[in-house]
């Protein structure tokens, strides 16, 4: 076959212009860090990076979002229930000094400050969000776990109690016809209705089942009656507030007794008192007694309209049915229960981790009801205590007459009584607090350490999501990035080529047959 000048021609520019083309995806590869910059160039590196950059994209997101979330909202549970620990210590501490049998009045002032603080510091610290979210108040993350101002909304609340709900009460009686020791003064202890004998001042044993609230209303308005219920049995509770309480012919009565007195008239039966103002039912020892040997769940639903600031919002313990505008049957709160709202985080590959805990876990009402009812005893001493200090000022005025100086002396005396018993009470009811504030703080341990453990857990994952994000990145870089070294030296040598392949060409192409004619 005849070769001619042209075909040799043709043959080297097509040769060059690859050699240049193998330069210039070199250069580009140099320029760009790439292998390729076009998937047509090669499928199976760009079929391979999109699966290396979409695994890469998953486990990004999951490390550096979905497990530094999950990680903060642990975090800050873990720091509120710390300091729930270090309230219900603080508590014990001043339980332990108010179980105290020589109490000053300035130390009995000093833990009534403490126990108010203190209780508020426990419900604000529950309070406490992560970006907007209650880290306590499960599904409803934009509600606060109390109430932030005062409310009027109906709602009616069912609990449930075990039977060591059904607890013993002192109850010191020091009121007459309604009228209490507490609220004499200089200017009406001599009037007829403060003649409390001595004698009538008493103390009791009763049994009563506190409710999570106290002011609750004093009506089953919704169905009618309030019932308590137990092993299959029911009873209607008689509602009697403190304030003008009578019995069932007209007569002053005393709430806290007379549960008892209706126990006895009725043969023994069993029988129960809602006191509404403080939130307790007051029980018989027939019915105390029935309710302990059936051992077995108690149930109670009571309504409660006023709300204050600070009080907690049912929803977030209780079945409750709430009635508002527009609903007229009302809205169903936890129909199925409380636990069940757990909030997860998807923190890996078919992975996940709860990251809330909820209020009941750590943060119940009894708390607040235990502090409550040491409150109400060291305000109980404090007013009765001014009382004393009031009639012996009383009797240091040498113009009382004779008659005058006996009843003074009168009341003087019912008034110590009195005191004598609420500090009995008052000791006792701090050593038992004690028992109370440690069993809070088991709950509240076993809350952090479930909390801890799912934080152990989370920081093992974060550690695997870190080594497979910097495997995958490596991935994709082995995939995707060049050799510098390898493709400089191929640039190199395709220079070279390029650059011989245009000196030989030039040599041929400049000889013709002319030359040789």
């Amino acid at each position: 076959m005849r070769v001619t000048n042209k075909i040799i021609m043709d043959n080297a520019r097509s040769n060059i212009n690859t050699t240049k083309m193998a330069a210039d995806d070199l250069m580009m590869q140099i320029s760009t860090g790439k292998k390729i910059q076009n998937p047509s160039e090669n499928p199976s590196i760009a079929v391979r990076a999109l699966r290396l950059r979409s695994t890469l994209a998953e486990v990004t997101q999951y490390r550096d979002k979905n497990v530094e979330d999950a990680d903060s909202w642990l975090s800050l549970t873990e720091a509120a229930i710390e300091s729930l620990n270090k309230s219900l210590e603080d508590m014990i501490d001043q339980c332990e000094t108010g179980s105290n049998e020589n109490l000053e009045p300035q130390d009995r002032r000093a833990i009534l400050e403490a126990l108010r603080e203190i209780r508020d510091e426990i419900y604000t610290t529950g309070d406490v969000d992560y970006a907007g979210r209650g880290l306590f108040t499960g599904y409803r993350t934009n509600t606060k776990l109390r109430y932030e101002e005062d409310t009027r909304t109906l709602y009616q609340i069912t609990e449930r109690f075990d039977v060591s709900a059904a607890e013993e009460l002192t109850y010191v009686k020091m009121s007459k016809d309604g009228v209490s020791i507490s609220d004499m003064n200089a200017g009406n202890y001599a009037e007829a209705a403060y003649d409390i004998n001595e004698t009538e001042i008493g103390q009791y044993t009763l049994h009563r089942i506190r409710l999570s609230y106290d002011k609750v209303d004093g009506t089953g308005e919704k169905d009618g009656s309030l019932t308590l219920t137990w092993g299959g049995k029911s009873l209607d509770v008689t509602v009697m507030p403190l304030e003008g309480a009578v019995d069932g012919d007209g007569n002053p009565a005393d709430p806290y007794l007379y549960a008892q007195q209706l126990s006895e008239k009725n043969g023994g039966a069993p029988a129960a008192v809602l006191i509404p103002e403080t939130g307790e039912v007051i029980l018989s020892d027939s019915l105390y007694q029935s309710i302990t040997e059936e051992k077995a769940e108690i149930g109670f639903t009571y309504e409660k309209t006023d709300w204050e600031k600070g009080d907690l919002n049912p929803q977030h313990y209780f079945t409750c049915r709430e009635y508002r505008e527009g609903f007229p049957d009302g809205v169903i709160h936890n129909e199925n229960g409380v636990q069940d709202q757990v909030i997860e985080y998807d923190v890996g590959f078919n992975q996940e981790i709860r990251v809330n805990t909820m209020a009941s876990e750590c943060y119940g009402p009894a708390i607040g009801r235990d502090i409550d009812d040491l409150i109400n005893m060291l305000e109980q001493v404090e007013d009765v205590s001014g009382v004393i200090d009031t009639m012996e000022r009383v009797l240091t005025d040498e113009t009382l007459t004779d008659e005058q100086r006996e009843v003074a002396e009168k009341r003087l005396a019912s008034a110590n009584k009195a005191l004598t018993y609420l500090n009995e009470k008052m000791q006792r009811a701090f050593e038992g607090s004690i028992t109370k504030m440690q069993e809070h703080m088991s709950v509240a341990t076993l809350s952090l350490t479930s909390v801890g453990t799912r934080s152990a857990n989370l920081a093992l994952v974060k550690d695997r999501l870190s080594a497979q994000k910097t495997q995958f990145k490596d991935l994709v870089s082995d995939n995707e990035q060049i050799n510098e070294e390898e493709v400089s030296l191929k640039l190199t040598d395709a220079k070279e080529a390029y650059d011989w392949a245009l000196s030989s060409t030039s040599k041929i192409v400049t000889l013709t047959l002319l030359n040789y004619i």
